[in-house]
């Protein structure tokens, strides 16, 4: 098959990486990739929003199969328009992506499913949003409507913080994500990211995760894109999850399916886990970052065969082959991210790290420049590595980290410590 994936962080680089221990792939292109993808696969110049242009790209290289990585393409309707073309794709249609595009949306599917979730209420002005604010008291959530990169999700511990946070999204500081607001009860409990693949009808659970959101160790300071993750989660046991399709998962597939707008692709649901049971916290239309990175790890080969099966609308007939392992990536991001960061540092030693089965370094944020590898994002690494056990995955993880020579970068010391310690 050749096969083109639609990205260029951390999350598509595990993909291809994927998708290259699988013999099917005969060739992969990536666009637009990054320095470390590069490395594996031919990368392309491509404008990834823009569905013609990719669909055209596609015929011309003779593209049997493109897998979308990222979110921006899909609530764009980049999907719809390369099935349109009579192209297999892995991602959902631009009325499905609305899971993730709009927090409102989500909100309604759940009532209309009677899926467990926060309760909540949504405004398009900042008074009223202010005044229910006073009114509820804090600790409260307030999100962007919109996509915002994963930053639109303020976690406001008082009013104030609350308050302000409604200033900088009516203010435009996500943007149009900002122009509705969703503020939610303060779920209390573990959180946890639980990944099912979708093909209009049958839902298959592929795996479990836990990302730590907050920049700073002991989950301290401002959310990020996530600084590191492990798979599986210990705290999603089996019999939550089951719980959690029969409640949540499975209600939502046919609300959707009801709707008109069946979901195809990879769904992932953050929970908020507490006694025993699942609540939803958000959906999202595509492979967690930097989930991917250890699901991928975990799952290698056989990836690109259930994601085909997906898209083929086989998955009745899947199945997941899961070692008993474990898996942990760690981000090294740019001094200063999530707020203000340089780009164009030099990151030296990446020549030295192993590429194996158990060890891998996924670049996020990367470009080449003469014979160099810059600094080219927040989040620019993810060092990533399968064990026996989670300590096993954390020591290989770690020892990758210290193998280089990257002065500006920075990284927590404690991704896995609510179970490892």
């Amino acid at each position: 098959m050749n096969i083109l994936i639609l990205g260029g962080g951390g999350r598509e680089h595990a993909l291809a990486w994927a998708v290259l221990q699988n013999p099917k792939c005969d060739k992969l292109i990536v666009a637009p990739g990054n320095a470390g993808i590069a490395r594996i696969a031919e990368c392309a110049d491509l404008d990834i929003l823009d569905g013609g242009a990719v669909a055209e790209f596609a015929e011309a290289n003779a593209i049997d199969f493109v897998i979308v990585g990222p979110e921006g393409p899909l609530a764009a309707g980049v999907a719809d328009r390369l099935r349109e073309a009579g192209l297999l794709v892995f991602g959902p249609s631009q009325a499905a992506a609305r899971l993730e595009a709009s927090k409102s949306f989500t909100k309604e599917i759940c009532d209309a499913a009677g899926a467990p979730t926060a309760a909540y209420a949504r405004f398009t002005e900042a008074a009223p949003a202010k005044d229910y604010i006073l009114q509820q008291g804090a600790p409260i959530v307030v999100k962007a409507d919109g996509l915002a990169a994963g930053k639109g999700v303020i976690v406001a511990m008082t009013e104030a913080e609350a308050l302000e946070a409604i200033d900088d999204m009516f203010g435009g500081e996500f943007g149009s994500a900002g122009a509705e607001v969703v503020i939610e009860e303060f779920m209390e409990g573990e959180e946890a990211s639980f990944f099912v693949l979708c093909d209009g009808e049958t839902a298959l659970p592929i795996g479990t995760a836990q990302d730590h959101k907050r920049v700073g160790e002991g989950d301290e300071g401002p959310n990020t894109g996530g600084m590191g993750a492990y798979s599986p989660a210990p705290v999603l046991s089996d019999a939550i999850a089951e719980r959690a399709m029969a409640e949540i998962i499975r209600p939502t597939l046919a609300e959707m399916a009801k709707r008109g707008t069946p979901y195809e692709g990879v769904l992932y649901a953050g929970f908020m886990i507490k006694d025993g049971q699942a609540r939803l916290v958000e959906y999202n239309c595509r492979f967690g970052d930097p989930e991917c990175q250890v699901l991928m790890m975990r799952l290698g080969g056989q990836a690109l065969d259930l994601m085909q099966a997906a898209a083929e609308h086989r998955l009745a007939e899947a199945r997941v082959n899961w070692a008993e392992d474990h898996a942990m990536t760690v981000v090294m991001a740019a001094a200063g991210y999530p707020g203000a960061y340089a780009k164009g540092t030099e990151i030296r030693g990446l020549d030295a790290l192993p590429e194996t089965a158990a060890q891998m370094c996924f670049h996020a944020g990367t470009r080449a420049e003469g014979g160099k590898v810059l600094a080219n994002g927040g989040r620019v690494l993810n060092l990533t590595a399968r064990g026996a056990s989670l300590a096993e995955a954390r020591e290989r993880a770690y020892a990758m980290a210290d193998t280089l020579d990257w002065p500006e970068g920075f990284l927590r010391r404690d991704i896995g410590w609510r179970i490892l310690g």
